[in-house]
């Protein structure tokens, strides 16, 4: 019901951001039916392969930032979000990619359900970080002096670390409930060897939130 919802903010000519993930996955489904339909004709950027082979089987046309450096719109999910809208997100791997579509998107709608709705991120949920393979000893030693406690993440049916689609690591490190996200941000960014991290701060127009009563919409005013 949130996608659907989310669905509803893309217009005829758009080109726009695909957000990966099982929740991402029900808007890109709903805009492909809407273009085999013959009702939309947009284009998309996938920010993940997972999100590239939706696209093409949902017959999506699929563009790249080099060729449209601004997007419309940028429909993704959500991990974990607090009433601030600072959120987390990068179970899924994509994290780096997600947050460069966001930053070049005019507009960024979410979609979750409740479940994810937190007073405080990173309460129970840990702050995915994409890192260089070749710094992983470093990085993790530099996230312990700033009291996270970090894991390697291990691919699913495979021995060793998961690869994201440009070929690093990823740690996913828990710094229990997150006071100052930009601050927290700002230092992991200093580290040599880390990429990007998962907290996304404020990056939301607009949220969905699923819920057994129907759809909770939170704008970011």
């Amino acid at each position: 019901m949130a996608a659907l919802e989310a669905v509803k903010h893309v217009k005829d000519g758009f080109v726009i951001g695909l957000g990966s993930g099982t929740t991402a996955a029900y808007a890109v489904r709903e805009i492909g039916k809407r273009v085999q339909e013959g009702k939309l004709k947009v284009s998309g950027v996938p920010s993940s392969h997972q999100a590239y082979l939706l696209a093409v089987k949902y017959r999506i046309p699929v563009t790249t930032l080099d060729e449209n450096p601004q997007l419309d719109l940028t429909i993704d999910g959500i991990d974990q979000i607090d009433n601030k809208f600072h959120m987390i997100k990068g179970l899924g791997g994509a994290l780096t990619r997600e947050k460069i579509i966001a930053s070049v998107s005019r507009q960024n709608i979410r979609i979750a359900d409740e479940t994810k709705f937190t007073k405080i991120i990173g309460t129970k949920h840990a702050v995915p970080v994409e890192i260089l393979p070749f710094a992983f000893t470093v990085v993790k030693t530099e996230v312990i002096k700033l009291g996270g406690k970090p894991v390697l993440r291990e691919g699913n049916g495979k021995i060793g670390p998961a690869i994201t689609d440009d070929g690093n690591f990823i740690l996913d490190v828990d710094f229990g409930p997150i006071e100052n996200p930009k601050n927290l941000d700002s230092q992991l960014k200093q580290i040599p060897g880390i990429i990007e991290t998962g907290l996304f701060l404020r990056m939301v127009d607009i949220a969905y939130i699923g819920t057994p009563n129907g759809v909770r919409k939170l704008e970011n005013k």
